[in-house]
């Protein structure tokens, strides 16, 4: 049964979609407008199943031209933005129950004392890290048509306008929507690193900058009205940290020098932003009086907190400038800019405290203490930059170095002889890195990015990251390097576990590492560690990977809590199933209990970061949704999990990554079946992030990442990665003797496994067999076609299954919200679908380069993408 859509919400996409009518119209004619028309309709009957309309596309787009299959993807595409962009501002205005208010709710009702509140609050650390995975397709510059439009909508349905002041507004909308069809939705060229983290900086000044003291603001009220817990003026219970410049696993473009030129962008970025906070500030803060200390350093000056204010924001215009100065080699001294968060943060507290020492507290607490709270979550460093290498480039390096000085070869060592070595290096006064040595290229540029970590300050990093760790070498190994670089202070250096072995070896391999008493001593009594999702998942199936991160994770707090250390779990999740990725909330509540004591810090990537924080009522609800999340989980912690839900778990687990793993792995007709039946060779020519697709141009899908390997699957529907072997393996657990009692009540009172079965069932609700095996009939080759009926048939399967264990009758009858999106897609992505089919048979039929046909196809992966909300 269809969910009842809002008709304020199906009135503003009618309305949306009618002036892109008029926009196609309007260059292109009214026969094509009646034709867009024509296939809208066929593709919301064929949606419906109605087999004839769907022969009728597919005969009328076999008969088009090339360009004439751009045009068709291109205006579906802007339909499904349009769509995207009514829904998003429709549920953003929606009256709903704050998340801060629901957790004082669920805290009312315990036995939780005070002290425990204040404790939770001060353990409040939330990290999120911006990462430009290739997941965003839409282009930055209609990003901000979409946003200038988004205000429209809400200024529309918001206010109770004259008609006068509607048309205009409307014609805004016209204008923007004109633009947006006139606009190359495609880059023409892939992002650099710096675009991309050009791009993050742009979030945070459009949207972050407002939400964050907003956020805070709100919490402060709250938590002082309820609990009587006020927040302390430094308090910093969000941060956020970046990928953008820094990730240089498989990403050859992420060089030392660009490295260095994101870390001085950034700065100009915060200094021209706080310079705008200054210039506001002292033009407001005209009192003539203050406490003496404030006189004394405002030099008696008549009006003292301009003063002090002009000097600050004068400061920060000479760090903007000279930055852009040093950055063009023209100059620039950094003696004069601003260096440190002291610099910054001083004169404002000073001005502060003077506000309320002299009775003016209302005016300190207002858009001063906006600034002040700035301060402490972005910094002078706008964000902190993490740097992400694979282990085994920092091997390189020592294997290289090793053999010149004629001891051997590191990489033939065991591990044994390398800690050995390791820390023998890392105790030694002399250096080890001999002047006259040329190494390699490879290696020079690991050497070049230690040297620019130890020349930049501590405040603009936040950690290094090691890809595919498996011993205490890998991290002692980088430790050593950033050593020999000059660095005098200790960065955290965080092992990343991201295969379902090295998952299950996480907390055997950190204990050898916490044993070591020199690296006892450098930690300082805290270790970061980071759990892959993406990689886990592409390796051993959605439940055996879920299962195994959160075993790894029980293990990794209990030993924490042996040794006496603060432990930072690090969440590598995705935007998608497939990738880790779950609502906030869920996710959250779904961790071992005691994970979220050294804090929380997740990635956010790609599309996701628009879509939580694309506009600042959005990024001021997540940020809500994060908080109210993270103090409920360690207050009202969820439970362990019992013996019998751990015994049926293990057995599922194993019989799931079984199932999996003879799918994608064990049979040789998979991957000819993947790269006939999805789009993922043809995903390669999409220039969406800076990273290529592959960590090896020549491997197979061992060497795709998780991110395209997840995209190609969700383009033909099948959504493979994410369920795949799931319920088959319940299936199998039932069938062999499982009680349905035990499983009932895991699904009743065990957040982790709700969670995953609420997951599937969104994942189904996207799935869809029959566009599934319309791009077979089409693309796959005969002898090859039995594969994709029998995934279809395990679909179809565990559809039917997860709805007889959730007590349903169809997908999302427990989210009618992602249920109504959904049907709002369906008859604009119907057509693009059937759309990619024909554009796939054309491209790879095709004999030499065709732009057109090229263009198109891309069009079609980006238009999909957009409609299905999340790529990968």
């Amino acid at each position: 049964m269809s969910a009842p859509i809002d008709h304020q919400l199906m009135e503003t996409v009618r309305e949306l979609g009618s002036i892109l009518g008029e926009t196609i119209e309007a260059q292109l004619g009214k026969t094509w407008l009646d034709r867009i028309e024509t296939i809208r309709k066929q593709g919301r009957s064929s949606s419906q199943g109605d087999e004839q309309a769907r022969h009728e596309l597919q005969s009328l787009f076999s008969e088009l031209e090339d360009t004439d299959l751009l045009t068709v993807g291109r205006a579906f595409a802007q339909f499904l933005n349009l769509a995207n962009i009514a829904e998003q501002e429709f549920n953003s205005s929606q009256p709903s129950e704050d998340p801060l208010d629901q957790l004082s709710s669920k805290l009312k009702g315990t036995s939780m004392a005070g002290r425990s509140f204040q404790q939770a609050l001060a353990q409040l650390r939330i990290d999120l890290v911006l990462t430009a995975h290739p997941t965003e397709v839409t282009r930055r510059t209609l990003i901000h048509k979409y946003s200038e439009l988004a205000n429209c909508l809400a200024t529309i349905h918001g206010y109770d306008l004259n008609s006068e002041d509607r048309a205009k507004l409307l014609k805004r909308i016209s204008a923007l929507i004109c633009q947006a069809w006139h606009t190359e939705e495609i880059r023409s060229v892939r992002p650099t690193p710096v675009d991309e983290a050009q791009w993050g900086f742009s979030v945070i000044e459009n949207s972050l900058w407002d939400a964050v003291p907003q956020f805070l603001r709100e919490m402060d009220d709250k938590f002082r009205a309820e609990f009587d817990q006020p927040m302390p003026l430094d308090a910093c219970p969000v941060r956020f940290s970046s990928w953008m410049g820094g990730d240089r696993d498989g990403n050859p473009f992420v060089t030392a020098k660009v490295t260095e030129q994101v870390l001085l962008l950034a700065r100009k970025r915060a200094a021209r932003l706080f310079f705008n906070d200054l210039n506001k500030l002292q033009a407001e803060l005209s009192m003539s009086h203050g406490t003496p200390a404030l006189m004394e350093a405002a030099e008696h000056h008549r009006e003292p907190y301009r003063h002090i204010l002009r000097k600050l924001r004068d400061k920060l215009e000479a760090t903007h400038d000279g930055i852009d100065a040093f950055i063009n080699d023209q100059g620039g001294s950094p003696a004069t800019w601003v260096n440190s968060q002291a610099e910054l943060i001083e004169p404002l507290l000073l001005c502060y405290q003077s506000l309320v020492d002299t009775g003016l507290a209302s005016i300190a607490n207002a858009e001063l203490l906006d600034t002040i709270r700035r301060a402490h979550c972005f910094g002078i460093h706008l964000l902190k930059l993490d740097v992400r290498q694979h282990s085994e480039r920092h091997s390189q390096v020592l294997s290289e170095l090793t053999r010149y000085l004629g001891i051997g070869d590191y990489l033939s060592w065991s591990e044994e002889d390398k800690q050995s070595f390791l820390l023998r290096e890392l105790s030694s006064r002399r250096p080890l890195l001999p002047r006259k040595w040329q190494p390699s290229k490879e290696v020079q540029e690991v050497l070049d990015t230690c040297a620019v970590i130890a020349s930049q300050s501590k405040d603009g990093f936040g950690i290094y990251i090691i890809s595919m760790a498996s011993q205490p070498s890998d991290v002692l190994a980088v430790q050593l390097l950033l050593q020999e670089a000059g660095i005098n202070w200790p960065m955290p250096v965080a092992p990343l576990f991201e295969t379902l072995d090295d998952l299950n070896n996480a907390a055997d391999v950190t204990g050898k590492l916490l044993d070591i008493d020199w690296y006892r001593g450098y930690i300082q009594g805290r270790q970061y560690i980071m759990i892959g999702y993406s990689d886990s998942a592409k390796d051993a199936g959605a439940l055996a990977a879920g299962w195994g991160q959160y075993q790894s994770q029980e293990q990794l707090v209990a030993l924490a809590d042996s040794k006496g250390i603060e432990l930072t779990l690090f969440h590598g999740r995705g935007g998608t199933i497939g990738r880790g990725g779950l609502p906030a909330h869920a996710a959250i509540l779904s961790q071992p209990p005691g994970s979220l004591k050294g804090g929380f810090r997740v990635t956010e990537q790609g599309e996701t970061i628009r879509y939580k924080f694309g506009m600042p009522a959005l990024a001021n609800r997540s940020l809500k949704l994060y908080a109210s999340a993270i103090l409920e989980a360690m207050l009202l912690p969820p439970p362990a999990p019992k013996a019998e839900w751990r015994n049926l778990m293990n057995e599922m687990a194993a019989q799931g990554c079984d199932n999996y793993r003879a799918v994608v792995r064990e049979d040789a007709n998979f991957v000819p079946y993947f790269r006939a039946a999805t789009p993922e060779e043809e995903l390669g020519k999409l220039p969406l992030g800076s990273r290529p697709s592959k960590r090896k141009p020549d491997g197979g899908v061992e060497s795709l990442r998780a991110i395209p390997w997840i995209f190609a699957w969700a383009q033909n529907r099948l959504v493979l990665p994410s369920w795949l072997g799931v319920m088959k393996a319940v299936k199998y657990a039932l069938d062999n003797g499982t009680q349905q009692k035990i499983l009932d009540e895991m699904i009743s009172d065990w957040p982790f496994f709700k969670t995953r079965l609420s997951m599937l069932d969104m994942v189904f609700a996207k799935a869809d067999a029959r566009i599934s095996a319309e791009y077979d009939k089409r693309l796959v080759p005969e002898s090859l076609q039995y594969f994709g009926k029998a995934l279809r048939e395990e679909l179809e399967q565990s559809q039917a299954m997860i709805f007889k264990l959730m007590k349903q009758s169809s997908a999302l009858e427990q989210d009618p919200q992602g249920k109504e999106s959904m049907q709002i897609r369906a008859a604009y992505l119907e057509p693009l679908h059937l759309l990619q089919i024909e554009l796939l048979d054309r491209v790879r039929k095709q004999q030499g380069e065709n732009p057109t046909l090229e263009r198109a196809m891309m069009v079609a992966i980006a238009g999909i993408a957009v409609g299905m909300r999340n790529t990968g």
